[in-house]
């Protein structure tokens, strides 16, 4: 879904890509981050089966419509006695797990390589981030590698900013693009360009094209937990809907928010070339995705909350996973690059 109107020229080999793009810098290690290998994991793939198609937009719409009436739904029946411990643990439990999918596998892992992980754990974030319902794993990282080449200039896919006309109607068009529009947009991803280290990866490929069925698991699995331990259909509707579509629908904007939000206000203590910020609320929310402006700057980095009080949920799972073997290599940036890149 990542296009423009201006040809590209190709990206050198896989071995190089994320530097010409600066996701990983040099300077922040000798080398780019390496995943655990199995020469079985490799195939060719038909990169145009991978391509969305209308069916895909229609999915999308309707992952961005429906959620805010099922929140409307949960109201109601809140207001009408239906709502209990049971679906605040669903909603809760869910969103962790499908964040954490997003910010520590599609992002930190499969984005920007910041570590590497065994096969293991790369498939199981990969499927949490698949829950999410927020595309496919190779189609966001397609999208966000696009994002860092091009931040907030005009080949940027959710920039705020970028092509913004002037004034107030133009900051709120320019607002909207950013959090949700770019969704529709006329793009899509050119794959063989930012993610052919992906597409060369069995497992991955595979759990990018289950993603509709992984997304309706996900919606359907808090249905059966909570229909199952109250032993009623009221249950399982209210598990499908709080654990299900209101936490899809919370996580989305959640995640949107540093499209938007995080290129917009907060403060900036690094050299980004960009317009990022760290927003403390999202900090939290998104579990360390909103200390935007160090992402920015350090963009191979495994930790965006540099400070000791930044709270940083994804790199706390992370160095967790280090420290139990599941999760090697590692990227942090050097403290001569941090003194480098501050701004006075």
């Amino acid at each position: 879904m990542l296009n423009s109107t201006k040809a590209q020229p190709a990206l050198s080999p896989v071995a190089t890509i994320l530097h010409e793009l600066d996701i990983a810098v040099e300077s922040d290690e000798a080398k780019p981050a390496e995943r655990y290998e199995d020469p079985a994991d490799h195939a060719p793939t038909n990169v145009e089966l991978l391509r969305p198609v209308l069916a895909v937009r229609v999915f999308t719409m309707i992952a961005v419509i429906a959620p805010p009436f099922a929140l409307v739904a949960v109201m109601v029946l809140a207001w009408g006695g239906w709502f209990n411990l049971v679906d605040v643990v669903l909603l809760g439990a869910f969103y962790v797990i499908t964040a954490l999918g997003v910010t520590v596998g599609y992002h930190r892992l499969f984005t920007h390589k910041s570590f590497a992980a065994r096969r293991p754990v790369a498939a199981f974030f990969a499927f949490c981030g698949s829950m999410s319902a927020q595309g496919p794993v190779i189609w966001w990282s397609a999208v966000h590698r696009s994002h860092h080449q091009h931040s907030d200039k005009e080949l940027d896919p959710h920039s705020p900013h970028a092509g913004r006309a002037k004034g107030f109607i133009g900051m709120v068009q320019g607002f909207l693009h950013a959090h949700m529009g770019w969704l529709f947009s006329d793009i899509r991803s050119d794959l063989e360009r930012y993610v052919p280290d992906l597409l060369a990866d069995r497992m991955i490929v595979r759990i990018n094209n289950a993603f509709p069925y992984i997304v309706l698991f996900g919606l359907l699995l808090p249905g059966v937990i909570g229909g199952l331990y109250t032993m009623t259909w009221m249950g399982a509707l209210l598990g499908f809907l709080w654990g299900g579509v209101v936490r899809m629908c919370v996580l989305h904007h959640v995640t949107w928010s540093i499209n938007s939000v995080c290129h917009i206000w907060g403060s900036r203590e690094y050299a980004s070339g960009d317009h990022s910020r760290n927003n403390p609320i999202f900090g939290i929310l998104a579990f360390g995705e909103g200390w935007h402006n160090n992402h920015h700057a350090f963009p191979a980095s495994a930790r965006h909350g540099l400070k000791w009080w930044q709270i940083d949920g994804s790199w706390i799972v992370i160095r967790s996973l280090e420290l139990l073997g599941l999760a090697k290599k590692v990227r942090l940036p050097a403290p001569e690059r941090l003194a480098t890149r501050r701004l006075a």
